[in-house]
């Protein structure tokens, strides 16, 4: 058995001891429940509120311009969740706990997940080509695998249909895209397989293999699949082909707040990002996941496991979740970036603490959380903490010792 199956029973027999935490609604609730799923780990009452927490957030709020929602749990309870700033500058509407975000690239485990069920169920096969799926697909040799260690080599769809796509405000789908590449066939960066590159291309097309495979639309089968079973009621996606403005109030802002970002075109492919969520159902997913309800425990450890050489001695990537391994621990995250929203949602899976932090304005306060880790007892996941050989880094260390 392996440490990290050792740690998940440790984990799983803390959750079941808990009957109930807090409450985010009604501060003593009691085991809410959403088609039939116990939603008692949103439990909350803000006078339980990690002071530690509290202090370093509102700093990051004044000091760095932080704005959006923040939840971090352990063993299974919320330690702490707020609110900081606006949903739209210019209309001045706070964010509220049940405020929901394009969740950007953090769609990605979502979609890796989906591809992973459907393996489960035979569905498809991790080998399989995606020639087998879009005969006209122009390049041999790439896989699923391929895609979800984004291993592929292909270009990124994003750049490339900027400059042929003409109906600027009209949203692409998938089968768009992926005819724009069939007739076009543009330059993939590099061979298969031969290295990692981070690239939206791949879960754009693995969105498109789950609507082949399935003959459902992606947000139909996300919901029924994932989504509800998780008890995430308000997790949706949404995409500009069937939306000519998305049906939520959190407005993504660039850098500064007089810039907020218009949709456009690109978000109407599915898969690379497209979901939206809130801290709280991103906690249920988190909870669903370590029950192993979606997928089977030897599944997820391979999801979780990095395909690619590790970087600076820790930080690689799994099936669509970017993995940190160092001083015994094993976490798995993911970040996200685009039109004016930037998330990190993070996942200790030895020490079972969860943090997410979604914002909609994309300046650097997320690079400022070396703090937060260490309050909260998470290793630093931070690339820029630590040098080539896996070291941290001299002035990391000097500040951790400080603290």
């Amino acid at each position: 058995m392996t440490h990290y199956s050792h740690r998940l029973i440790f984990t799983l027999a803390i959750c079941f001891s808990f009957t109930a935490c807090v409450s985010s609604g009604p501060k003593h609730a009691k085991n809410i429940t959403t088609n039939n799923v116990d939603r008692s780990a949103l439990n909350y009452d803000p006078k339980n509120a990690d002071k530690r927490i509290d202090e370093f957030m509102q700093e990051l709020h004044r000091k760095h311009g932080f704005n959006g929602n923040i939840l971090v749990a352990k063993d299974g309870k919320i330690i702490y969740q707020n609110t900081f700033g606006w949903a739209d500058y210019l209309r001045r509407d706070s964010l509220r706990i049940n405020s929901v975000f394009e969740l950007a690239s953090v769609s990605k485990p979502f979609t890796a997940t989906a591809i992973l069920m459907l393996v489960e169920k035979g569905k498809l096969r991790l080998d399989q080509n995606v020639k087998d799926f879009f005969p006209n697909f122009p390049y041999d040799g790439i896989t699923i695998r391929m895609l979800l260690t984004h291993r592929s080599g292909l270009m990124n769809y994003v750049y490339f249909t900027d400059k042929i796509w003409k109906k600027k405000r009209q949203g692409m789908t998938n089968t768009d895209v992926m005819d724009l590449i069939a007739q076009y066939k543009p330059k993939p960066y590099y061979k298969p397989d031969q290295r990692f590159h981070y690239n939206n291309s791949n879960f754009m097309i693995l969105g498109g293999i789950i609507e082949k495979v399935t003959k459902k639309p992606y947000a139909e089968f996300m919901q029924e699949y994932i989504f509800k079973p998780c008890g995430m009621s308000n997790t949706h996606v949404y995409s500009k082909v069937d939306y000519n403005k998305i049906p939520v109030d959190v407005i993504g802002h660039d850098k500064v707040w007089r810039r907020s970002v218009a949709q456009n075109f690109l978000d109407g492919p599915v898969g690379d990002k497209g979901i939206y969520s809130t801290i709280q159902d991103l906690y249920l997913f988190d909870r669903c996941m370590r029950k192993d309800k979606l997928l089977k425990h030897t599944t997820l450890e391979d999801a979780y496991t990095s395909h690619n050489d590790l970087e600076r001695g820790h930080f690689g990537y799994g099936y669509g979740w970017r993995t940190f391994t160092g001083d015994s621990r094993w976490v798995v995250y993911h970040t996200g970036w685009w039109h004016g929203f930037k998330h990190i949602y993070l996942r200790d899976l030895d020490k079972d603490i969860t943090i997410i932090l979604l914002s909609n304005l994309t300046n650097g306060s997320l690079l400022k959380l070396d703090n937060l880790y260490q309050i909260v007892g998470m290793p630093i996941v931070r690339k820029g903490a630590y040098l080539a050989n896996g070291q941290i880094s001299n002035a990391v260390q000097k500040e951790t010792d400080e603290d």
